[in-house]
């Protein structure tokens, strides 16, 4: 068995498992016409079959190409979906003040926040869709695509999720375009890092899996400015990988000491 048939099993097991033990059985995520969240689709229409919801939420800065791709991949794998356009939310908010950022930022934040109405509507539960170089670096929006309750693919660096998307059929069109959030027009993933996700990850790699000392990595002929954007956006950015800081002041404390090595049953 070749490693993504292995880890498409694992992972297709994984989100039926995590998935039941809440009493639920179905489940949604929103669907950009990007490779992560389709390769998670994927994953989660062989856990689940009609029982996942792909959820569309183009906006008015939505290129075309990305709905299509997502109609693409809809009707390969014949899943279900809808179409819930963000624009009335973000036109009744932005102004001309607002850097592309903050759009971007904001229509996240809508997109996350209509995405769990749906699953309120379905009785489902949320799957997140970030890739572990966007979340060791803190490519992502607090509460808006970072935000979700399930995640099958946070422990995949982005070049793996493309190995991965290939080995699953993810048609061509999503597989072979240059990243990109899709946020406003042009925006690229890449561009804003400054750098390929393959150089990304082959720094991540070394520095996090193989806990080589920046020291080492210099040592190895890395980037400089790449080591040290990627050990500085690692650590402040930690706060995005964790739950709420909650002060202590009890002699049990959520995420402090009141935790468990396993799941809580009743």
């Amino acid at each position: 068995m070749s490693k993504y048939a292995m880890i498409t099993d694992y992972l297709v097991r994984f989100l039926d498992d995590e998935v039941r033990k809440t009493g639920l059985d179905s489940v949604v995520l929103g669907l950009s016409g990007g490779i992560d969240s389709a390769v998670v689709a994927v994953l989660a229409h062989k856990a689940f079959g009609d029982n996942l919801l792909c959820v569309k939420m183009p906006s008015h800065y939505s290129s075309q190409s990305s709905l299509d791709d997502a109609d693409e991949l809809i009707a390969k794998f014949g899943m279900r979906a809808v179409t819930c356009d963000i624009s009335p939310l973000l036109k009744a908010y932005e102004n001309d003040t607002m850097s592309n950022l903050r759009k971007g930022n904001f229509s996240a934040r809508m997109r996350m926040a209509t995405l769990f109405d749906v699953s309120a509507d379905e009785g489902a539960l949320v799957l997140g869709t970030s890739n572990k170089s966007e979340l060791m670096l803190g490519y992502g929006t607090l509460f808006g695509d970072l935000a979700s309750a399930v995640n099958p693919i946070g422990d995949l660096y982005k070049s793996e999720v493309f190995e991965l998307a290939r080995y699953l059929g993810v048609p061509d069109s999503i597989v072979n375009k240059p990243p990109s959030a899709d946020l406003w027009a042009g925006q690229s993933d890449e561009e804003e890092l400054g750098y390929s996700y393959a150089e990304l990850d082959a720094v991540l790699r070394a520095y996090v899996e193989e806990r080589r000392t920046k020291e080492m990595l210099l040592d190895n002929g890395y980037d400089p400015k790449l080591i040290d954007l990627i050990i500085t956006r690692i650590y402040r950015n930690q706060f995005k990988r964790k739950m709420p800081v909650i002060a202590k002041l009890t002699s049990r404390t959520i995420n402090h000491d009141f935790n468990y090595p396993r799941d809580i049953t009743l």
